[in-house]
């Protein structure tokens, strides 16, 4: 398994390629923005492109999708039912962020809680995460958590955007958690961390600061 992560676009999102280097399949996580810089580096990996993975709507993690499907068309797109709302309004709430990018086409498949997803021979499994956005999915595997954005080295995500909640973010962060102390996470924002020197570092988990609106 390979991870590579590219801090792309204004709001410097982690867009990640995941590669199964035996099989040579690949499919992108949160595709934010610099389709063309994704691209080349998935066709520099010459890996085959399966999937996009969507861990939440907001616009920053999806702006490069629709360039991305122009070039891989029969790829499906996936994400959670109830990001659907935020996910058909990134091009309108980018405008209001003073960022502009190309609304992404429809979702060609929904995400459920306990869902496995595969690229080549390696499988994922799909953990609702809702609090920083109501549809929110962490995927998990490996050893590895693409988190988006509810949990950051040192920091957790907002929960003062539409449809975000404080006390379902608090919950999700348990479940993440309990992912166990090795689990390398991967946001979608900073740089990579654990659980371990989370749990210990992190305010909003070692018992320091509360989640906004968490009670």
């Amino acid at each position: 398994m390979k991870v590579q992560s590219f801090a792309v676009g204004p709001f410097q999102e982690n867009s990640y390629l995941l590669i199964d280097d035996t099989a040579r399949r690949a499919v992108f996580i949160d595709p934010g923005d610099e389709a063309a810089r994704l691209l080349a580096a998935l066709d520099a990996s010459g890996a085959t492109l399966e999937a996009i993975w969507v861990t939440h709507g907001h616009v920053d993690h999806v702006g490069a999708i629709a360039a991305i499907k122009r070039v891989h068309p029969a790829v499906p797109v996936l994400l959670h039912a109830a990001d659907l709302p935020l996910y058909r309004a990134a091009a309108q709430h980018g405008l209001l962020f003073g960022a502009t990018i190309e609304q992404p086409p429809e979702p060609d498949a929904m995400l459920a809680e306990g869902q496995v997803l595969t690229v080549g021979t390696l499988g994922f499994t799909v953990l609702a995460a809702p609090g920083h956005a109501p549809g929110h999915v962490v995927i998990h595997g490996h050893g590895v958590a693409f988190v988006g954005d509810c949990l950051f080295a040192g920091s957790v995500g907002r929960t003062d955007l539409p449809l975000a909640n404080g006390h379902e973010l608090a919950r999700s962060l348990e479940r993440i958690v309990a992912l166990g102390p090795a689990t390398v996470v991967y946001s979608g924002h900073g740089p990579a961390t654990t659980i371990a020197r989370e749990c210990v570092e992190n305010p909003f988990l070692n018992g320091v600061a509360r989640v906004a609106g968490g009670g």
